[in-house]
């Protein structure tokens, strides 16, 4: 990285001999010197630097994006809402323990109100903690029992962190069996969705939830109801 800082400091300077012609030592000589004379040039190289890996970052996940996409859309291990044949998905990745998570739950609900032909696909992606990974294996282990969307919702809904007793005691008012609960909370289904999870965000470039997929767009943060209005509306424009 300081290599490379250097290098890209040294390329925007004066210099009439080769970068072969220039030992090391030189070249930091040079830098300083630069620097010593103008110190704004090590942000203008950094700023720089930070541009070229985001655009790095931007083509690699636009290309694994392409790739995935389908994948996605229509992961037999993750949880979905919404008509199989819907014109438009909505991928979101998530945490209990998230608060914009929690906020951003509301307008998800309010999107899939106003229309019937969206569907929203759960990554569970559970980042914040022993208590979030509890939660996220528990919300896909209701799989099992019919009830992920009720068990989603209720984890959603907690006020306070998600932890092992206020997750069970969730579970318990909507009427799941904790014992079968508890036991399918360590199958290799749910195991393998949480891995996977963290695999694509790390592949998309994903920091931080919520994140979400619509169409082509990688959208972080906590996107408002009107934008993801929006880029469902996006989707269809573009068939």
């Amino acid at each position: 990285m300081r290599h490379l800082l250097l290098t890209t400091m040294i390329a925007a300077l004066p210099i009439t001999a080769t970068a072969q012609e220039l030992s090391d030592e030189r070249v930091k000589e040079l830098a300083l010197e630069a620097i010593m004379e103008n110190p704004q040039i090590i942000m203008e190289a950094v700023a720089l630097l930070d541009a070229q890996r985001e655009a790095a970052q931007a083509a690699q996940a636009e290309q694994i994006l392409s790739q995935q996409r389908d994948f996605l859309e229509n992961d037999p291990n993750a949880p979905s809402v919404g008509p199989a044949d819907a014109s438009a998905v909505v991928v979101e990745f998530f945490d209990y323990n998230c608060p914009y998570c929690k906020r951003t739950a509301v307008d998800i609900k309010a999107l899939m109100a106003a229309d019937d032909d969206v569907r929203v696909v759960y990554r569970e992606w559970p980042i914040l903690g022993e208590g979030s990974v509890a939660a996220a294996r528990a919300a896909l282990a209701a799989r099992e029992q019919g009830k992920y969307e009720e068990m989603h919702n209720a984890l959603m809904e907690l006020r306070g962190r998600a932890e092992e007793a206020s997750i069970m005691a969730a579970a318990r008012n909507i009427g799941l069996d904790i014992d079968k609960l508890t036991a399918d909370m360590e199958s290799e289904a749910v195991t393998a969705h949480i891995v996977t999870s963290r695999q694509i965000a790390d592949g998309l470039g994903i920091t931080g939830t919520p994140a979400f997929i619509v169409g082509n767009v990688v959208a972080p943060g906590a996107v408002p109801l009107d934008e993801l209005q929006r880029l469902v509306g996006q989707v269809r424009e573009d068939g």
